[in-house]
């Protein structure tokens, strides 16, 4: 100390310290009427903006109280440079972790507002407040007299080692980015891999896509793997899709009445169920004279890919209850035998020994 403690330095102390306090309150309470009103607005970035600010400005003022505190008091000047020292380090961290919440909230922003990049994909959100918080870092390091110049070369020579040790991770980290710049594929996407893994897309994060089946469980799938797969997304180029119902029904139909209450059916089905796609053009395609019947394939619209099993259940069984009320047969598989005396005959067929024996038998009696 350059000189003795007085009463009049604890007094102005006490009052710097005090209106710190004060303006943090009320800029904190300013800002808090402020994030209501912009909740109210259609763009959400100046929510994050100021949900920031409400955390920067108050720390602001706290340090500079400290800080003129500190200038009140007779402090050394040794003792002054390090409480400065830490005052500023603290309001660089403070300012660092705004900054990155503002940075990461915007990109978060502008992906959900993208139709062609996936609304929660991580990935951009974690590349960019890693790079803010580095950038803090190494201003909070310069700040404390250390340079950073060194670090830099080093981490440029180091790069390439950990380049090497981390090929896998790069890797992933790649595909990542390069899956979602190609717009192929985006949070609510239903996809199915040529490995057999389907479901809905929850995340692309820096290492692995998550999805979730249809039986609720969540499938990790590194980034690189799904950018070497085969990949099918049945919610591009649109979501609304086709599905096809194989039927038949007896020789012996009617195949124009066949046809036209099938249509019926469909148009019923259309109509009535939910995830269904009502201005769908119903069509009924005969395609096969099978063994016991004439075979024929429905074509059916949804809305979306998991929606084809309800839609499917309704439809068969409202098919299969109209069939019998207009007196139209579905006809199970039956085989044509021709027997003769010490032996059967079957063409095209193959029936097991006991069916066999059996015929015989019969014959002989």
């Amino acid at each position: 100390m350059n000189r003795a403690l007085t009463v009049h330095d604890l007094v102005f102390c006490g009052i710097a310290l005090a209106t710190g306090l004060l303006v943090a309150f009320l800029s904190r309470t300013l800002l808090r009427w402020l994030a209501g009103h912009a909740k109210r607005t259609r763009w959400s970035g100046d929510d994050v903006i100021v949900d920031a600010l409400r955390t920067v400005v108050p720390w602001a003022a706290i340090a500079g109280g400290a800080a003129s505190a500190a200038a009140v008091l007779p402090l050394t000047r040794t003792i002054q440079h390090t409480v400065n020292q830490c005052l500023t380090v603290l309001l660089i961290f403070v300012v660092t972790l705004s900054a990155a919440r503002v940075v990461a909230g915007l990109v978060q922003s502008v992906t959900s507002a993208r139709s062609g990049v996936a609304g929660s994909a991580t990935i951009f959100v974690n590349i960019t407040r890693v790079l803010v918080l580095a950038i803090g870092f190494l201003v909070a390091l310069q700040s404390l007299g250390i340079s950073i110049a060194p670090m830099l070369t080093a981490l440029g020579v180091g790069g390439l080692a950990v380049a090497l040790a981390l090929q896998d991770t790069l890797a992933n980290l790649f595909a990542g980015i390069h899956i979602l710049a190609s717009k192929t594929v985006q949070r609510g996407d239903y996809i199915r891999l040529s490995s057999g893994e389907e479901g809905y897309v929850e995340d692309i994060n820096w290492r692995q896509t998550t999805i979730r089946a249809l039986s609720n469980n969540l499938v990790v799938i590194p980034n690189g793997e799904l950018a070497k797969s085969n990949m099918t997304n049945f919610m591009r180029p649109e979501q609304q899709l086709t599905i096809l119902v194989q039927a038949g029904v007896a020789y012996d139909s009617d195949l124009e009445h066949v046809e036209r209450v099938t249509l019926e059916v469909v148009a019923e089905v259309m109509t009535g169920i939910t995830g269904a796609v009502p201005d769908h053009e119903p069509a009924v395609r005969f395609h096969t004279f099978g063994d016991s019947r004439i075979g024929f394939t429905v074509i059916l619209g949804v809305g979306e890919f998991s929606d084809q099993y309800r839609i499917k259940h309704e439809f068969i069984k409202r098919l299969h209850r109209r069939y019998r009320e207009e007196g139209i047969r579905i006809p199970a598989p039956t085989r044509t035998v021709a027997l003769q005396q010490g032996a059967v005959l079957i063409p095209q067929q193959r029936v097991s020994d006991g069916a066999v024996q059996g015929g015989a038998s019969a014959l002989h009696d």
